[in-house]
């Protein structure tokens, strides 16, 4: 976890529910607010700016993933920090190619930092069932299977340009 990218996705969250919580607010204020927190660093005001931006221009469609897959929770009835920090998860997870572990790994700690007791594991439960299959890689499939012994009877044997090893005998 990059503690500078930490830093702007903490900023993200705090512009989503801010814009949430107070809709009229322009972007114009959220980006001088995100300037203004980043210390005008312009990569982290960028990449925190790609976040908010994305997050808001796929909110609804975000949102009825959110709504399909919490069971028996709408967006309005969950505590405004968990939906927010849920959305902005989605937002890594669906449109970046952010890596899965590392966009749960940072919502979750978000949600430990401005949540609840409760909001970690609910945050959590959400995010899991929104990986996309395409990058739910099993680790089973990183590795090459087994060639059959039949196989490797015909096969060439192997050489090295390595002289071999002798021991030598100390009498």
């Amino acid at each position: 976890m990059s503690p500078r990218r930490h830093q702007a996705r903490e900023v993200v969250l705090q512009m989503l529910f801010q814009k949430d919580l107070n809709p009229d607010v322009t972007d114009k204020m959220i980006r001088e607010q995100v300037q203004e927190l980043l210390e005008d660093n312009e990569p982290l005001c960028r990449f925190a700016w790609g976040l908010y931006s994305g997050t808001i221009q796929s909110r609804k469609a975000i949102d009825q993933k959110i709504e399909s897959i919490a069971a028996h929770w709408k967006l309005s009835r969950m505590p405004p920090t968990d939906r927010n920090a849920i959305r902005l998860g989605a937002y890594e997870l669906i449109y970046t190619d952010t890596p899965h572990p590392v966009v749960i790994d940072e919502a979750l700690e978000l949600a430990k930092s401005f949540g609840t007791a409760n909001s970690a594991s609910f945050v959590n439960g959400v995010l899991d069932k929104l990986v996309p299959e395409s990058k739910r890689k099993p680790i089973a499939a990183a590795v090459p299977e087994p060639v059959p012994a039949e196989e490797l009877v015909d096969a060439e044997p192997v050489t090295t340009a390595a002289e071999p090893v002798t021991t030598a005998s100390v009498d």
